[in-house]
């Protein structure tokens, strides 16, 4: 019984004793526990901390580059800001030098003697009672002289002649409009005739030509004076196209307009100076124009 004890002792008290006290001996003289304990430690401190480390890593680069592509996202809407206003202004300085251009044209339009010239710019097309007309409708009325009659061009050649006038505003007759008529004459030819238009987008007939007349294919057509509504030597048309009839008197001429009037943006309405005095209108020449 006492051996039982005595082993038991030994083996639960005594023999770990001498195992650490032996241990711990050979390790103050060789320290190799203490480097077992130290690589040992790293090795658990590492394996437990360096997916913490990566983790951590990956979040800071994920969270960088997710504040990044933020930045990025509101650099590129800002450069997409500034790229729309650039074309605005690209848009609105073509747009200016367009008509700059169209302004210079105009300022060097010299009148025909005895007469000025407004310029005015076109704000509509067939607009209110006389849209049933090809009309054309300027922001310059009779407070700027402008007057029923007068005759509005460009200086390409003839638009037409005021329809109606009220203080600030007018309309434009365009010699397109079937109720326009126009004493004309062929710029080689000297070969009178009336225009008469056909209607928008339509050509324009040459009415009243002799069979027998000359008259050339291609030929512009300018003012002949006659009415004393435009004054002589503007061109109108030119000519497009020439027939003969057997059944007929007159030619059957067609001309083209110079002025395409959908396309206007600003004209010139032809004004008499004040010491020029019209010539009184013939019973035939009121009736043609009326």
């Amino acid at each position: 019984m006492f051996r039982l004890k005595f082993k038991y002792i030994f083996f639960a008290f005594l023999l770990p004793l001498f195992l650490y006290l032996g241990l711990y001996t050979w390790n103050s003289r060789t320290a190799a526990l203490d480097r077992f304990a130290a690589y040992t430690g790293m090795e658990f401190a590492g394996l437990i901390l360096a997916p913490g480390k990566w983790a951590a890593a990956r979040t800071r680069v994920l969270w960088n580059r997710y504040f990044f592509l933020v930045g990025t996202a509101e650099e590129n809407e800002r450069l997409r800001e500034k790229i729309d206003r650039l074309k605005l202004e690209r848009i609105r300085l073509r747009e200016k030098a367009s008509e700059l251009k169209r302004v210079q044209s105009l300022l060097q339009f010299s009148p025909p003697d005895d007469w000025d010239y407004e310029g005015a710019r076109v704000i509509a097309r067939r607009l209110g009672p006389n849209a049933a007309l090809g009309t054309i409708f300027i922001n310059k009325g009779s407070r700027d002289g402008v007057h029923r009659d007068q005759p509005v061009l460009t200086p390409e050649g003839v638009v037409g002649r005021i329809y109606k006038a009220a203080p600030h505003f007018a309309s434009v007759l365009l010699l397109t409009d079937p109720n326009s008529h126009i004493p004309v004459l062929g710029q080689n030819s000297r070969t009178n005739g009336i225009t008469e238009g056909q209607g928008r987008g339509e050509s324009i007939q040459v009415r009243h030509v002799p069979r027998n007349a000359l008259l050339f294919s291609r030929e512009l057509l300018v003012t002949s004076g006659l009415a004393d509504i435009y004054p002589k030597g503007l061109p109108v048309a030119r000519i497009k196209d020439i027939e003969l009839s057997e059944l007929s008197l007159f030619k059957k001429v067609v001309s083209e307009p110079l002025v395409n009037s959908d396309r206007l943006e600003e004209v010139l309405v032809l004004k008499r100076n004040e010491h020029s005095d019209p010539l009184p209108l013939t019973s035939d020449e009121s009736r043609i124009l009326e």
